[in-house]
């Protein structure tokens, strides 16, 4: 056991270490960089002296991020799924959303989105070929005060009945996933079908992380939304499936009471924009409110 002036004198080597790494960004000439770059200096070697971080272990940290920047590529983001399961994500978001108590709440935007998704109108299939029971999704695109936004921009995104993205396959497939517009009474709708729980992909450091530390790799169901208009806040948000398992333990933190909503089983026979269905079919409802980006910023400010 290190005697008690030599754990004084070894304390204020560490912190005296801190401070030379902090004078060392001092004259950062950008503020913001450098409050950011501090603040991580402080809080990475708190977290080092607090839990009395071993060689092993850093080398291990080091192994651990190296590995997840190897698998990450322009289809899979494992970085953004680290950043998922250890909650920053949500906090972020958390800081960032609109303070207007109105508009729909964001959540987590997760690693499989791809842009240039196929462009489709009122009516058209976000499905593609993606296998699972259709599903009609309709709704409105509005501010807060309810007036409708006319041409906002809509892109959605989702997994399939067996819990796969179209870029966890490996034909090169677009499927369950487009872009849309609202028209000019901020009205959408698309078919696709309805989504499935699935688990984040266990392949990598963090489904390792996840079963070293026995937490359960499952998101419930859900569709994801990329809302933007004009002068608005952009909105990432997802769609949950009411009476869904793992709404109470999702992985990534990223449930919301307000974003759960009502799939509703419909008969066969005739549906939205002309379509003749077989078998039972689904109906979602989402209306999406945008916070205006300029009472977002002084609110900001007060």
């Amino acid at each position: 056991m290190i005697a008690t002036g030599q754990q004084v004198e070894l304390r204020r080597r560490e912190a005296a270490l801190t401070e030379r790494v902090l004078a060392s960004f001092a004259a950062t000439p950008s503020p913001r960089l450098r409050e950011l770059l501090q603040g991580l200096v402080r809080h990475l070697h708190a977290y080092a002296r607090d839990v009395r971080l071993t060689d092993a272990e850093w080398e291990y940290m080091i192994g651990f991020l190296t590995r997840t920047g190897q698998i990450s590529d322009d289809k899979r983001q494992e970085f953004i799924l680290l950043s998922d399961v250890l909650g920053l994500s949500m906090l972020t978001i958390g800081i960032n959303a609109p303070s207007d108590p109105l508009a729909t709440e964001p959540t987590v935007f997760g690693p499989f989105f791809v842009a240039d998704a196929p462009l489709i109108e009122y009516g058209g299939d976000a499905a593609q070929g993606a296998r699972g029971e259709p599903c009609w999704v309709e709704g409105r695109v509005t501010d807060t005060a309810g007036n409708p936004l006319a041409g906002a921009e809509i892109e959605v995104w989702e997994a399939d009945e067996d819990g796969f993205y179209d870029v966890q396959y490996s034909d090169a497939r677009t499927a369950g996933r487009a872009r849309t517009r609202a028209d000019d009474d901020g009205r959408y709708g698309f078919w696709s079908v309805k989504p499935a729980a699935y688990p984040i992909p266990g392949d990598g450091p963090v489904g390792e992380l996840l079963a070293a530390t026995s937490r359960s790799p499952m998101r419930p169901a859900h569709i994801h939304f990329m809302v933007a208009a004009p002068g608005h806040h952009r909105l990432v948000t997802h769609v949950f499936v009411a009476g869904g398992p793992h709404l109470d333990d999702d992985a990534v933190f990223g449930v919301k009471e307000s974003l759960i909503a009502e799939f509703q089983e419909q008969p066969p026979g005739a549906g939205p924009a002309g379509r003749t269905l077989d078998g039972r079919w689904w109906q979602l409802v989402f209306d999406v409110r945008l916070a205006s980006e300029e009472e977002n910023d002084r609110d900001r400010s007060d």
